[in-house]
Formats: structure tokens, C-alpha cells, sequence
């Protein structure tokens, strides 16, 4: 059940094609929220004014192989590692869903385009399960447990906010992925499709609600990220320094 790929029975009813179409708009749906989310809260025009103040400070010019050593720092601590997060629950948490997010993704994509109709190595599905799994896990601990308004607030874990778009039709995509992938092995032919059904809608949901939802921040993050770091290699920061030197 779970050394199969979850998309083979699809091809009875589904063409490949549309499978694949459907991945690419969910693709493009990413891009266009992400670049509505830009423009509609002026992100990216008060991005631009504001490295053009803090180059305006800059004490250091960086060259482009310091440029390019800041950013490989930030992919590797900032990104791979989640070192925002001051909390290690949190942290932990985080890192789960990112993993398990990116693994889920890949095997998706890689099983949908490559071997929707022929044999599909065995460690795809076995990834694709466990990039589930890792998801879930983290997800439903940050959504009972580390929710700053359940962690601080006190508040009931099933009162939700738009903040939660994106974690609720996360774990509600996934959730029913998993479960829809159960069901296949009973050969249950209408709840395998009511399944199918819930886990293309929360998809959908997740990938279209991009501009109400905190998917969006995650491209939103490296790029702060980075410029923190260009801030400090070029003396432009503007954060006060401490009694030893240090920021």
C-alpha cells in the first residue's frame, strides 16, 4: 500500500495530462498569489526604498563573491535550518513541515510527470509517505500546541483566524492524502473518490489562498534574511551596537 504509487488508479478516469496540468496551476497559482501579496500590500516598493536607505549607509562595498557568500550562508542557516526560531519546539516543528512539505512535493511531481503509467520505483511512495508523515506530525503539534494564541493566549486550538488558512488546509490536504491512499488498498470505489475529491479541494485551497494565507512568507523570509546579513558586511545596519561591539 504505501511501496505503490498513490496515482496509478487515477489513469482509469484521469488522463496523465490533466494531472499534470493541474500541478502546473497550482504552480502558477503560487506565483500569482505570491506576486499579488507583493503588490497589493506594496511589499516590494517598500523593499526597494528601503535597501536604497540602508545603501545609502552602507560604509563597505561587497563585492559580488561576498554578495554570493551571504546568500549561500543564508540558504544554509537561515533556510536549512530554521534559525529564526528561538524556540527548539518550534524550531523542530518547523523543520518537520518544511522537509516533509519538500519531499511530499517532489515525489508528487516527480511520480505525476515520470511514472503515472508505468512501474514507479519503489523509494518514490516510500518518500512520498514519509514527507507526509513528517508534515502531519509537525503540523498538528504547532496547530495544538505552539499556536501563539493556544500556546499564550489560552485560546481553544479550533478557533481560527485567517493566519490559519495555511496551516489548516495544509494538514487538511495531507490528512486526507493519506487517508484516500488507506482507502485505495480496500478498493472502496466511492469513498476512494469522496477522498480524492477533499484532498484536491484543500490543495486547491492551499495553493490558491496563497494571498490570505502565511504561504507567501516563506519567500518573504530569505530574502529579509539575506538582507540582514548584507546590512552587517557592509556597516548599513541600523541596529544598536552592544557594550562589547556586537549587534
Amino acid at each position: 500500500m504505501f511501496t505503490t504509487i498513490p496515482f496509478a488508479d487515477l489513469t482509469a478516469f484521469l488522463p496523465p495530462a490533466l494531472m499534470q496540468a493541474d500541478i502546473v496551476l497550482m504552480i502558477l497559482a503560487v506565483f500569482v498569489g505570491t506576486l499579488f501579496d507583493v503588490v497589493h500590500k506594496g511589499s516590494a516598493k517598500y523593499f526597494t526604498q528601503y535597501q536604497e536607505r540602508t545603501k545609502a549607509r552602507a560604509t563597505r562595498p561587497l563585492s559580488g563573491a561576498a554578495n554570493a557568500s551571504l546568500a549561500a550562508k543564508t540558504l544554509l542557516v537561515e533556510v536549512a535550518t530554521s534559525s529564526e526560531f528561538c524556540k527548539p519546539m518550534r524550531r523542530i516543528s518547523h523543520l518537520l513541515m518544511f522537509y516533509g512539505f519538500l519531499t511530499y512535493l517532489i515525489t508528487t511531481i516527480v511520480m505525476v510527470f515520470s511514472y503515472s503509467t508505468q512501474p514507479t520505483p519503489v523509494v518514490l511512495p516510500v518518500l512520498w509517505n514519509i514527507g507526509i508523515v513528517m508534515v502531519l506530525l509537525g503540523g498538528y503539534w504547532f496547530f495544538f500546541w505552539l499556536r501563539v494564541d493556544v500556546a499564550y493566549d489560552g485560546r481553544s486550538p479550533f478557533r481560527l483566524v485567517r493566519a490559519d488558512l495555511f496551516i489548516f488546509s495544509l494538514l487538511s490536504s495531507l490528512t486526507f492524502a493519506l487517508i484516500w491512499e488507506i482507502v485505495q488498498a480496500t478498493q472502496h470505489a466511492i469513498a476512494g473518490k469522496v477522498l480524492l475529491g477533499l484532498y484536491i479541494l484543500f490543495t486547491t485551497l492551499l495553493f490558491v489562498g496563497v494571498p490570505w494565507s502565511k504561504l507567501a512568507h516563506m519567500f518573504y523570509k530569505p530574502v529579509m534574511a539575506f538582507q540582514r546579513r548584507v546590512e552587517e558586511a557592509d556597516g548599513s545596519s541600523s541596529l544598536p551596537m552592544a557594550a562589547d561591539g556586537q549587534k
